[in-house]
């Protein structure tokens, strides 16, 4: 046999066969396809080393699209490249530069640098009706979907309300999806290829090791060459060394039309920009990077660290310790000791009156219709209502749908590269950090509820000891009579020997699943509401004593872990306007303060109910309630001492029901005023989030203005439910909690993700409730780069053990394989996202945590490797310039089009 060109091979003598025999002997059996054969045997013809090599490439590359990341592709060979013809070498020189082509997608043009630069301090933005605050950059963002989003909006709507047994099924993929379909073709081949590539010779694993080290060396002058450019220079971040990188090259690098991708982005952005105002306004915070990136589209100037304190210059760790480690004064004295009015910051005089469901403040109190009112902005109803209407637009936008699923299905297999390629790096870099493991890094529950926080072997025992100890206290006062703690038990016939666990029955089981009705049943101990009241309330007839003692044991195993801390959520119903006061009491009488605890204030959606009994005559009765005693206090601290007390140590609102209830009522500019609201029927979700939101918005700047610390916006968000309930926390919400029904909205998913909005997970809890453990989104969510964190919600109906958040890791590393840099970077989540103060924060995961990139990182107190957090960074930057660019280049074009017609027409003139 003669190869094409090639010199006859010499006659075969009497030996053992050789390699290119052994090759095509193997290939022929079974595997191997014509083109590897003729490889093989050209090697042995002996054809020149570049041509072979560029055969084998080919035919590798044609046989595996597995190998591709084995293989680096680079369009710049030098050794090609000098085989080229005069003519095109000199087209490729005088190639445009530009990022883009017109029918193509991004070429790789890394300018994360872009996203770094000097700080800046965030003013405060002032929201009027008309065109958002935000919005007004020289960019044009128009799309097909302008002056039709009301329309759109409102018939999602009003499908949603039609269809609630359905909600979800607009938003879920079907299961013929081509996008599906293709990807599971294309895993089948890369199985069948796999066991091909078992089959191959010595010969050809010889050669194509040969061939990365040429390709290999020609990469790496490639890329030396290209970070000597002083553009490049300039903009590239100094990136982490010693990992590997998958990149990708060539035009088509999103895998869709330039048109779809343009659209798409101006679709993100907008929806970017509508979050960044609304964080901006309430003083809650943005993520830094994506701030940078947008600002590069924007003629406003960077607003970053709008809620973060400023932290004292200190020298060495001693220094920082001092301040950081968020423990009482050294004298010992304890927060909630002497609440004396006198020693309370003095009364500013201002006056506060609702109008409209959002609170306006005064300067004087005497007559607040004539006294001038303060600058104090929050977000306009119409405005609101426009900025919905287009966030629900896009949702449903088949081309940004499409591009956004791809975008996330990118992330995974990305991530799952990076992993292949880094795991025994990462472990290694954890490895030689003294003393730190998972074990002694700092976790935050940032999502668990303070009636349910202990375990029910524990709230067991304790109702035992009460029983031992204090039978004769008074509890509980029936029909005008006091009753004992004793006497209570005895109308239910049970003694302290006859309690149990399962006596108790406060633990979920399979007959709560999607059953919620049964799941708040659970709260009562032994079915009876009496000692709900009794042992888990604040409010009851002894003051909240035994749940106060309760707490403090939970608070005490917490301090004696050292590494596990809460934020307890208690609640505020909004029936009178006392509940903070009493609340605060309770929690200055009993002391209940532990450094490794803060509260959040719950919220129940529970209007319905009161308005049924008539304890409340319109919504904004309610509001009133649940926010007058927050403005007066913070006006004048004296006027409520214990309160101004405890709201040093509360860090959020909540806002908490049973999201799969199906609402009556679509919330629009014809919804009623909340003074109007009077009719029995719930508002819906998005009506309870906006007028918490104002008045929270209006509340921050005042409680700035005097000097006290800000609140954010945490509410249930997702866990069921129609899709508006994410677009709602979206818009409004520093971070969530649950999150499941991402999964069915690619869009919402992919914008969390360019946020970086933090999700507080309970897969324990949605396993017992609404979706099964294996189906949780949690791993996925984590592989794409979401900012999850696992949380326990309720250890007394879910958890077994001393330590549920324990419990709760340690269950997620067995059934999802999480490994020790997978559950670190889960538990630094959870304290990024947390509501301790930044000084806290400093001490836990460094002093340059606010920082970007891998700066932001010390493995020594987070055990986080560098790798992790630099290919984290990297990522998210490659995202948000693809979204930039594509805008960027069509912004170019749109100007040389108009210069060329300008020049055209003043031609024609002349």
């Amino acid at each position: 046999m003669r190869c094409r060109g090639e010199v006859e091979p010499l006659p075969p003598a009497p030996q053992p066969p050789s390699a290119a025999a052994q090759a095509q002997e193997c290939y022929s059996e079974g595997a191997g396809s014509d083109s590897l054969q003729r490889d093989a045997l050209q090697l042995h013809a002996g054809p020149t080393s570049l041509e072979f090599l560029t055969a084998l490439k080919r035919s590798v590359l044609h046989r595996s699209d597995s190998l591709i990341s084995l293989f680096p592709i680079t369009a710049k060979l030098k050794t090609m490249s000098s085989n080229l013809p005069p003519a095109t070498a000199a087209g490729a020189k005088n190639k445009p530069l530009s990022p883009f082509r017109k029918r193509g997608s991004l070429q790789y043009a890394a300018s994360t640098a872009d996203l770094r630069g000097a700080r800046h301090l965030l003013t405060s933005q002032h929201s009027l009706p008309g065109i958002p605050v935000a919005l007004k950059q020289s960019i044009d963002l128009r799309t097909s979907m302008d002056g039709k989003y009301k329309e759109i909006a409102e018939e999602l709507f009003s499908r949603t309300l039609a269809e609630s047994e359905m909600r979800s099924a607009p938003y879920e993929f079907p299961e013929d999806s081509p996008i599906e379909q293709l990807e599971e073709r294309r895993q089948r081949l890369e199985r069948q290829i796999s066991q091909d590539v078992k089959f191959e010779p010595d010969i050809l694993l010889r050669a194509k090791q040969e061939f990365m080290k040429t390709d290999s060396a020609t990469d790496l002058e490639y890329m030396r060459e290209q970070s000597q450019s002083p553009d490049l220079q300039e903009r590239e971040p100094v990136p982490e060394k010693e990992y590997q990188r998958v990149a990708i090259s060539g035009e088509e690098k999103c895998g869709v039309p330039f048109t779809d991708l343009l659209d798409a982005a101006k679709c993100v952005v907008k929806a970017l920009f509508i979050r960044q105002k609304y964080m901006g306004l309430s003083l809650q915070s943005f993520c830094r990077t994506t701030a940078r990136c947008l600002q590069e589209l924007s003629e406003r100037p960077l607003e970053l660290d709008v809620c973060e304190e400023e932290i004292p210059e200190t020298s060495g760790t001693a220094g920082l310790n001092a301040y950081a480690t968020g423990r009482p004064p050294a004298s010992g004295k304890h927060p909630y000791e002497n609440p004396d009015p006198a020693s309370m910051p003095p009364d500013a005089g201002y006056g506060c009156k609702m109008v409209d469901g959002v609170m306006h403040v005064y300067t004087t109190r005497s007559a607040l219709e004539k006294g001038t009112e303060l600058d104090l902005p929050y977000p306009d109803l119409q405005e609101y209502i426009a900025d919905m209407n287009v966030m629900m637009a896009l949702i449903i936008n088949g081309p940004v749908k499409s591009f956004c699923y791809r975008r996330l299905q990118y992330l995974s297999s990305k991530f799952q590269m990076h992993i292949l390629l880094n795991e025994m790096k990462e472990l290694a870099a954890q490895k030689k950090v003294p003393h730190r493991d998972f074990y002694n890094i700092r976790k935050v529950d940032t999502h668990i509820h303070a009636s349910s926080c202990m375990n029910q072997k524990h709230l067991l025992r304790f109702i035992k000891r009460a029983m031992k100890k204090y039978p004769k206290d008074i509890v509980h006062v029936e029909r005008g009579k006091g009753q004992t703690l004793m006497q209570v038990f005895e109308t239910m016939n049970l003694t302290a020997f006859d309690l149990s666990v399962d006596t108790l029955d406060m633990h979920a089981d399979r007959n709560t699943f999607h059953r919620f009705d049964k799941f708040n049943a659970k709260y009562n101990p032994i079915g009876e509401s009496i000692l709900r009241e009794i042992f888990i309330k604040t409010d009851n007839y002894i003051e909240g004593k035994y749940f106060g003692h309760i707490i403090k044991e939970v608070m005490a195993d917490l301090e004696e872990s050292k590494y596990q801390n809460v934020e307890l959520r208690l609640s505020i119903y909004g029936r009178c306007r006392d509940e903070w006061d009493k609340l605060a009491e309770w929690a200055v009488k009993h002391q209940v303060y532990s450094t490794n605890v803060r509260w959040l204030v719950q919220v129940p959606r529970l209007f319905d109910v009161y308005r049924t009994k008539k304890q409340l005559c319109n919504f904004q009765e309610m509001l009133e309630n649940i926010f007058t005693p927050l403005f007066e206090v913070t006006v004048n601290p004296g006027s409520h001492p214990e309160l101004h007390l405890f709201l040093q140590h509360v860090v959020g609102f909540d806002s908490v029901d049973d999201e799969s209830k199906p609402e009556q009522h679509i919330f629009n500019l014809d919804s009623p005023l909340p003074g109007n609201w009077t009719e029995e029927d719930n508002p819906p979700y998005s009506y309870y989030l906006y007028y918490m939101y104002a008045n929270m918005t209006v509340l921050n700047h005042l409680r700035r203005q005097r000097g006290f610390p800000t609140l954010v916006l945490r509410p249930h968000c997702g866990e069921a439910g129609p899709i508006h309930h994410l677009v709602s926390g979206f818009m409004l919400s520093e971070n969530i909690s649950h999150g499941l029904l991402l999964r069915k909205a690619p869009v919402l998913q992919y914008l969390y993700y360019l946020a970086q909005i933090g999700i507080a997970m309970s897969p324990l809890s949605n396993n017992s409730l609404f979706l099964s453990y294996h189906r949780n989104p949690l791993p996925e969510y984590l592989s794409r780069g979401l900012v999850v964190s696992l949380s326990t919600d309720d250890p007394l109906q879910f958890h077994f053990t001393k330590e549920p958040l324990m419990e709760e890791y340690s269950i997620a590393a067995q059934v999802w394989k999480l490994s020790s840099c997978d559950m670190c970077e889960l538990a630094r989540n959870s304290v990024l996202m947390s509501g301790f103060s930044q000084r806290v924060k400093c001490s836990w995961l460094g002093p340059n945590h606010t920082k970007e990139g891998q700066e932001c990182n010390d493995i020594r107190r987070t055990n986080v490797p560098d790798i992790r957090v630099a290919y984290r960074y990297e990522t998210l930057c490659e995202e948000l310039n693809l979204i930039t660019q594509a805008i960027r280049t069509d912004e170019l074009e749109t100007i040389e089009e108009e210069e060329s017609l300008c020049w055209a027409a003043g031609h024609g003139e002349k």
